[in-house]
């Protein structure tokens, strides 16, 4: 990942901290802050599709976050101070998760469109959808993934071996 063409070239990268079952990402977010480039993480709104990519300040702000209903930590809602990537520059990157990928850059998420309709709200702002790519392992990639008119491709998938 980390010597990927467009992790060295973007400068504002998403990504999303890793749950035990998923690619961990911490390495990687080390990474981002060591090369001076610009991190942000979802925050999901529980009972809605909405999510926002917020800036951290460094890899050691995570611990200050508080834990979603999945354990995961996130900025939360009175957390107003934290720059939102849309709001700003955009974004040049993001790192997905998923729960199933296809060799066609389909990808089954974990049913609530969160970063479908994140990727429709960057293809608003003036620089556009940032590339994707998908951190997977190979097990996770199938011939197929069911996906809807709302699903929005991913540009590359990465796993072992790929």
């Amino acid at each position: 990942v980390i010597a990927h063409p467009k992790y060295q070239e973007s400068k504002r990268i998403a990504i999303f901290l890793s749950m035990p079952d998923e690619v961990q990402t911490e390495e990687i977010i080390k990474d981002i802050f060591k090369q001076g480039k610009e991190c942000f993480i979802p925050r999901y709104k529980p009972q809605s599709n909405h999510m926002d990519m917020l800036k951290l300040s460094s890899v050691e702000d995570i611990s200050s976050l508080a834990l979603t209903s999945w354990n995961i930590p996130q900025p939360s809602d009175d957390d107003t101070a934290r720059e939102e990537a849309l709001a700003g520059g955009g974004l040049d990157l993001i790192f997905m998760p998923g729960l199933g990928f296809d060799k066609k850059g389909n990808r089954l998420g974990r049913g609530k469109g969160y970063y479908d309709t994140y990727l429709e709200r960057c293809m608003k702002h003036p620089r556009g959808k940032p590339y994707t790519i998908a951190l997977a392992f190979r097990e996770q990639i199938c011939e197929s993934v069911p996906v809807t008119e709302n699903d929005v491709p991913i540009d590359e998938i990465l796993y072992e071996d790929c």
